[in-house]
């Protein structure tokens, strides 16, 4: 008996030791195809900010290889240039006002398509292709729609009404361009919020109306909290598109007028690329990259919390 304990045990430990070495190699299998991707993310995402941050304290010329040290002097150059200070302020008016157009208007859209029980695929599709739409020809389309003598203020001829500057004017520009955007991102938005609305379970809608709640109850006490966590992606995602707007406002105003709609990243672009003030658009890129992870951190905090609370 003693020795055929043995003899189970000796076995119990070999089989033991097989194991952990199977799942040792699994584990390394794992692990070594999950490196490539993050080695990859890594040379394209981590190392240019790294890069953004060495280079926004210098005085980078790109003819020159002294890139001499300058500190802070960046950031007290564009604290000065009164461009920036435009793009920032315009860059915060359009995740303002952006943001809660295209929420609203993809959770309409998403609440009336759930509704309904035929053409749904088909509406669902007409709805999502201004999303897979080439952003250039969007913004020019809407360009020539907006234009002096355009589609728009021909109607408006028409109706007896004055003719409008449009993206001529500085008060009305950043806010087309806003609509153009929230035009073309409401198809995103109403996906996320309609995949979100199949997820909720029709027993807890069974269970208001039993109770005696009305339409409106019903969406502000289930609806709503249910899609909390679909809610906090599309604030946080639409939030970074808008903070990060260039081809809309580069190809719809370029800027103007008068920098009335230039955003901050198309002012780094110019800075860059126009005014070969490297070290100035690093430094803004910095500043982008705050405000982007400032501004999510607080969505996260502010709006993610359970659907029982």
């Amino acid at each position: 008996m003693e020795l055929a304990d043995k003899l189970q045990d000796r076995g119990r430990q070999a089989r033991l030791r097989r194991g952990l070495s199977v799942k040792g190699q699994r584990y390394f299998f794992i692990y070594s195809c999950l490196l490539l991707p993050l080695l990859f993310f890594a040379s394209v995402r981590i190392l240019p900010i790294l890069y953004s941050f060495h280079v926004s304290f210098r005085e980078w010329d790109l003819l020159s290889e002294v890139k001499p040290f300058v500190g802070l002097g960046n950031y007290a150059a564009l604290l000065q240039d009164e461009i920036f200070l435009q793009s920032l302020r315009n860059t915060l008016i359009y995740v303002a006002v952006g943001v809660p157009g295209q929420l609203l208007a993809g959770l309409i859209v998403a609440l009336l398509l759930h509704r309904i029980g035929r053409l749904k695929g088909f509406y669902r599709t007409v709805y999502f292709i201004p999303y897979v739409t080439s952003v250039v020809a969007a913004g020019w389309v809407f360009r020539w729609i907006l234009m002096k003598n355009g589609i728009a203020n021909g109607m408006l001829l028409g109706l007896g009404l004055e003719p409008q500057l449009f993206l001529g004017s500085p008060s009305q520009a950043i806010y087309l361009v806003i609509a153009a955007m929230i035009w073309q991102g409401v198809g995103f938005q109403m996906l996320i919020f309609l995949t979100g609305l199949e997820n909720i379970p029709r027993l807890y809608y069974d269970a208001a109306s039993i109770d005696g709640a009305g339409s409106w109850r019903r969406f502000l006490h289930i609806t709503l909290p249910l899609l909390n966590p679909v809610m906090v992606f599309s604030v946080v995602i639409g939030s970074i598109g808008f903070l990060q707007s260039f081809s809309e406002v580069l190809n719809m105003t370029g800027g103007g007028p008068l920098n009335s709609t230039v955003s901050l990243v198309l002012h780094i672009y110019n800075l860059a690329f126009k005014h070969f003030k490297m070290g100035e658009a690093a430094a803004a890129t910095v500043v982008l990259f705050a405000m982007i992870l400032a501004l999510s951190l607080l969505q996260l905090k502010v709006l993610n919390k359970r659907a029982d609370d």
